[in-house]
């Protein structure tokens, strides 16, 4: 099989997802359901709310009661809201807000979806500690979560006091961030974790919705599952999270870490706190307690602007994503090692957490942590556990539990705990001190950050070193999975390798990272590798192999193309489930212009734009299908207003070029795929479109020069070296295109074109 040597990546035709990265977060309705405690009919699980437990589980019901899980959503009154309602006043970007109280009611008076000050009762207080923040019912069944929230801290700690969640931003009525927009909408962002047996029931026709919960918090079977059948008849049991009963952590005679006598499995007990404790895209309103994790959802990978380049937190990602990097994770320590799972606190204060397999007097001691006990650094968690805010006022730490390497911070400009403390010193003076408290340490080992920095700022090795993780079986699955995605964005003859290969991984991650991968190979090839997928039993998988065996449907039998349908019923049906943001229409409408229907395509798209005037990818792809169905005109009107609408939008701004490029618009053009650089300096795909342009339009010079440039900035990005090459060729700089030639091979060992492009540089030397 051969790839050619330009690809162009995935940035602004259809960008497709299994579902929403979502926060977790937020709950409604007036007042919390009452616990219906009858035994359901035999064989059907019902919930029965989570007091029905108490009687039995007295002890595990009252560490919950009155923990953060059981105080993740209420009514609002005078008992659970915490803020200040007495005529107090915030303002920010020019609006002066207002909370006060009416009665046993709350009420805010602030700028509403139309941009004028009304006023809206407060239905719902959510959180505690350390801020709490307020629902307002909408019209529609809709929940919205004020941005302006209450700092619960002490007041000698900065607290009690109103503050704003985007401080350095200006919101505005039209932005998504608004308080009324859609990013801050309880039923799609917060209720699922904030509350038990929660169904979204948004109506795609009526644009509403009708939300229900069996528990306003976070209780029993929200982690067990529905407990009619347990409580009829307790040999019926929930699943149990925990691992091998009566397992335990325990040293060998000499050891400093513990094993544990019996691993059981952890892993279920893992994805069923990450149901809410990771950055995810939710699939469907079907998640049953036990169940894998990729069954309803789809987790994050290590993807930039999630987390820095060697794994560590960057954006709020709640802790998953972070754990499985770590070697805790691979040694077998699971959620409910270190955190109560009732209460939702740690087992034990300050180091005596880490105690329980780390021995004190090996790690807790100051030749160890190179700090004076009890002050700053002597902290295990200090050093192996950074913390970043979060809301302004919301400390997370990195579940990573990684050793501190500034060595590495110097190398990828990344954080390290070090640097955290002592901001006044540079990575390189901490390099320094910890390879001298530790010369045998790790300062100077590889590092699968080196790899993922690679891959993410196109670096000149980046294939081989993004080929070798993949590989790497003693790196975490989900590293792994990101450098099978990182591949993916070029394919080759290697990485093609790499990604069939993966298909076959024990590791679900790397699995659906592999499946995703498959976008850009021959229909053929994709059709025989994903057919099984359609199949598997995980929902995240099947929906993937079925969205990309769309375009190879013509490869299928008639009883493979009768189980695709089947499985893109449950596509359909997962996008439906999403339609409460624009998002689930724009992949809706790429489904729809696969199977040929344009119309409906072209209906889901306005909707799409109707609802989300800000929605730039809407617009973008809007205008693809007018261009793919002969209507340029129409293409340049929506991108025009695509760029009224998203000013800083990159896409936008790059399609328009592309528009006006085939308009005939030759300077227009130039000035949008400019812009389109100057929003978005990290794409290498905008670098090389503009150098093309300019080539076409300005002449070879000031291509050259800017292909140059973008080349120093992405020297592994094949598509700028050959055109680089070409065009020097061209040119008449017959060594200078020699070398981007030979770049070029290495890029890509065997690629046919750049193995002709070298035998004809070497002739014209020749001549």
């Amino acid at each position: 099989m051969s790839f050619p040597v330009f690809h162009r990546m995935r940035h602004s035709i259809v960008v497709l997802c299994l579902g929403m990265l979502s926060l977790a977060g937020c709950e409604p309705s007036g007042q919390a359901p009452v616990a219906d405690t009858t035994v359901a009919a035999v064989g059907v699980a019902e919930f029965i709310g989570g007091q029905a437990c108490a009687t039995c589980h007295a002890d595990e019901y009252e560490r919950w009661t009155g923990s953060h899980h059981d105080l993740a959503m209420q009514v609002a009154d005078e008992t659970t809201v915490l803020a200040d309602f007495e005529a107090a006043r915030f303002t920010y970007n020019g609006i002066t807000s207002e909370f006060f109280r009416r009665g046993n009611s709350f009420f805010v008076r602030t700028d509403g979806a139309d941009g004028d000050l009304a006023e809206f009762e407060v239905t719902h207080a959510f959180g505690v500690d350390p801020l709490q923040q307020y629902l307002v019912a909408l019209p529609g069944g809709r929940y919205q979560v004020l941005t302006t929230a209450w700092d619960t801290r002490p007041a000698d700690q900065g607290g009690q006091r109103w503050f704003h969640l985007y401080p350095d931003e200006a919101i505005d009525n039209d932005d998504p961030l608004h308080w009324t927009g859609v990013f801050q909408s309880w039923n799609s962002t917060c209720a699922g974790c904030h509350s038990t047996n929660l169904e979204k029931n948004y109506s795609v026709s009526e644009h509403s919705f009708a939300t229900s919960w069996s528990s306003i918090d976070v209780d029993c079977e929200a982690c067990h599952g529905a407990g009619s059948l347990h409580a009829a008849d307790p040999a019926a049991a929930p699943p149990q999270l925990g691992g091998e009963p009566g397992a335990r952590w325990m040293f060998a005679p000499g050891a400093s870490i513990a094993m544990r006598s019996g691993p059981g499995e952890r892993q279920q007990e893992i994805e069923t706190c990450a149901q809410c404790h990771a950055r995810r895209g939710q699939l469907i309103d079907e998640y049953k307690a036990g169940s894998p994790l990729l069954d309803a959802f789809r987790p994050a990978l290590l993807q930039p602007g999630l987390y820095h380049p060697d794994g560590q937190i960057l954006d709020e990602v709640y802790v998953y994503g972070s754990f499985l990097q770590s070697r805790m994770h691979q040694a077998g320590v699971s959620c409910s090692d270190c955190h109560d799972p009732h209460s939702a606190k740690l087992r034990y204060d300050g180091n005596a957490v880490c105690a329980q397999c780390h021995l004190p007097a090996t790690y807790e001691v100051t030749e160890h942590h190179h700090h004076e006990s009890g002050q700053a650094g002597s902290a295990c968690v200090d050093c192996h556990m950074p913390a970043k805010t979060y809301m302004v006022v919301d400390p997370r730490r990195d579940h990573s539990f990684r050793v501190p390497r500034p060595d590495l911070s110097a190398e990828l400009d990344t954080p390290n705990a070090c640097n955290g403390c002592h901001e006044n010193q540079d990575s390189g003076w901490a390099a320094d001190i910890v390879r001298e408290w530790f010369p045998d340490g790790r300062s100077g080992t590889p590092h699968y950050g080196q790899a993922l920095a690679a891959g993410s700022n196109w670096a000149r090795d980046r294939g081989p070193r993004l080929l070798a993780l993949v590989a790497d079986n003693n790196a975490p699955p989900i590293v792994r999975a990101t450098a099978i995605s990182m591949l993916a964005e070029q394919i080759d003859e290697a990485a093609f390798a790499a990604v069939s290969q993966a298909l076959n991984s024990e590791s679900p991650l790397m699995q659906l990272a592999a499946v995703e991968a498959y976008s850009d190979v021959p229909s053929s090839v994709r059709a025989s590798a994903l057919l099984p997928f359609l199949d598997h039993p995980l929902r995240a998988l099947r929906l993937a192999a079925a969205r990309q065996l769309v375009s190879a449907r013509a490869e299928l039998r008639q009883v493979q193309a009768g189980r695709l349908d089947e499985v893109l019923v449950e596509y359909r049906q997962s996008q439906a489930f999403n339609s409460d943001r624009s998002e689930g229409f724009l992949n809706i409408a790429g489904l729809q212009i696969e199977l040929g229907d344009t119309a409906a395509a072209e209906a889901s798209l306005q909707t799409a734009i109707e609802r989300a005037p800000w929605f730039a990818g809407a617009y973008v792809n809007l205008a693809d299908l007018y261009r793919q169905t002969g209507r340029e005109a129409l293409a340049l009107e929506v991108l025009t207003q695509a760029v009224e609408q998203s000013a800083e939008d990159p896409a936008s701004h790059f399609a328009l070029g592309l528009t006006r490029v085939r308009a005939g618009q030759s300077t227009e053009a130039l000035d949008a795929f400019q812009r389109a650089v100057e929003l978005a300096p990290d794409e290498p795909y905008y670098r090389y479109i503009y150098g093309v342009a300019l080539h076409s339009v300005v002449g070879a010079d000031r291509a050259l020069e800017s292909l140059r440039d973008a080349h120093e900035r992405f020297p592994g990005y094949r598509d700028i070296t050959f055109a680089l090459a070409t065009m020097s060729r061209d040119a008449g700089f017959t060594g200078e295109a020699l070398r981007y030639a030979r770049e070029l091979l290495e890029l890509s060992p065997g690629n046919s074109a750049a193995l002709a492009l070298i035998d004809e540089l070497a002739t014209l030397r020749q001549e």
